[in-house]
């Protein structure tokens, strides 16, 4: 007997709105997101796309108007409730464009909460788009099927931050110079990681985390990581310890 095909099928397209969902509702997309359906899919009448809000969880919707400029759709029903969300947060020192685009992609996918680019004394770029970062988080989201997307700061300085840091959160700090391995060091709770620039913290800035009661500094391995890549490797391994990838293993 031929296997019953998955519904909705999971091929269907994918879109963030920032509208509120709900059964019923009635909603136009233009610009971009029309364009997209209309125009590179050719989506007509009564094909069907999943939209999310980022509130009330994942929508099956039809197109009941396509255009190139223009396409009216129509909510039929839930399909999932919005995901709970593991606490944890990601602090970066910004790097290159395109470098930079990738971090915050790859925190999307893995499922972090929020996102907050740190100025520290040999950060390399002062500037940070943090509108295109996010919308580079909510394309990861639309792909990864994400029904929560993570929020993003404007840039602070590290001083800044560790003055205003919560007192119920970890602050795991990667400190190149060694510490214990990242994964005897995860606790569940809330928690942070804080990756630093290309060339390192300073002396200085090191004492300064280490100082704050929450910090605990970790080491993501014998090898020297460039930034982004130890940004990934300290999320994964936060993730497989303390946050959602066992729960959903075990479904």
């Amino acid at each position: 007997m031929p296997a019953t095909p998955a519904w909705p099928p999971a091929s269907l397209p994918r879109l963030y709105v920032e509208e509120t969902l709900s059964a019923g509702t009635h909603l136009v997309l233009e610009g971009q997101q029309a364009n997209y359906l209309g125009t590179v899919l050719r989506l007509g009448e009564g094909a069907q796309v999943k939209l999310f809000d980022d509130r009330t969880g994942e929508w099956l919707a039809e197109v009941t108007e396509a255009g190139k400029r223009r396409v009216s759709l129509h909510v039929v029903q839930q399909l999932r409730e919005r995901e709970p969300v593991p606490d944890l947060w990601l602090l970066f020192a910004p790097i290159k464009k395109g470098r930079i685009d990738w971090v915050a992609e790859k925190a999307a996918e893995l499922g972090v909460a929020r996102v907050l680019p740190v100025l520290t004394q040999r950060t390399i770029v002062d500037r940070v788009n943090t509108d295109r970062l996010m919308a580079h988080m909510i394309e990861a989201a639309e792909q990864c099927e994400r029904t929560a997307l993570p929020t993003i700061g404007e840039p602070q300085k590290l001083a800044q931050i560790l003055r205003e840091w919560p007192a119920d959160r970890t602050l795991f700090f990667a400190d190149e110079t060694g510490a214990a391995p990242m994964a005897d060091a995860v606790a569940p709770g809330p928690a942070a990681i804080l990756i630093g620039p290309e060339g390192g913290f300073t002396t200085e800035e090191r004492a300064h985390v280490r100082a704050l009661p929450q910090a605990k500094p970790v080491s993501l391995g014998p090898r020297i990581l460039r930034a982004d890549t130890a940004a990934v490797a300290a999320i994964s391994l936060w993730m497989a310890s303390a946050g959602d990838w066992d729960r959903h293993l075990s479904r």
